[in-house]
């Protein structure tokens, strides 16, 4: 008997690592999620990936990090949430990002974080 797959939400998917995530993630078979900031704006490539990701069979999810309870939303959808935001900043904002990301996993109860920091 196949076991069921894990539905995966990947956060930073437009990035170098994320997008050969939910690329990896998609042809396993895994429903794949990918967060769509609100932040991303009018980022045509961005946008464009996501849309490409879209054709391949990912569902984008709309969330934003300065609105808790979207992030709380888009996590319960997945068993396993991969974070690839970039951590070229290492000492910047993309911390509290992270921070915000466990903050809405541990509200949304049974969800496991892979935490990637790309450099």
């Amino acid at each position: 008997m196949e076991m069921e797959k894990s539905r995966v939400l990947v956060v930073g998917g437009t990035g170098y690592i994320g997008r050969r995530i939910v690329k990896a993630s998609l042809e396993a078979g895994h429903p794949t999620y990918v967060l769509q900031r609100a932040e991303i704006g009018l980022d045509i490539d961005k946008l464009q990936m996501l849309l490409s990701f879209k054709k391949q069979g990912a569902h984008l999810v709309e969330a934003s990090f300065s609105d808790h309870q979207s992030l709380v939303e888009a996590v319960k959808l997945a068993d396993v949430v991969i974070s690839a935001i970039s951590g070229a900043h290492i000492r910047s904002h993309q911390i509290l990002l992270q921070l915000k990301l466990v903050e809405a996993i541990k509200e949304a109860g049974h969800v496991k974080l892979l935490e990637l920091l790309s450099r």
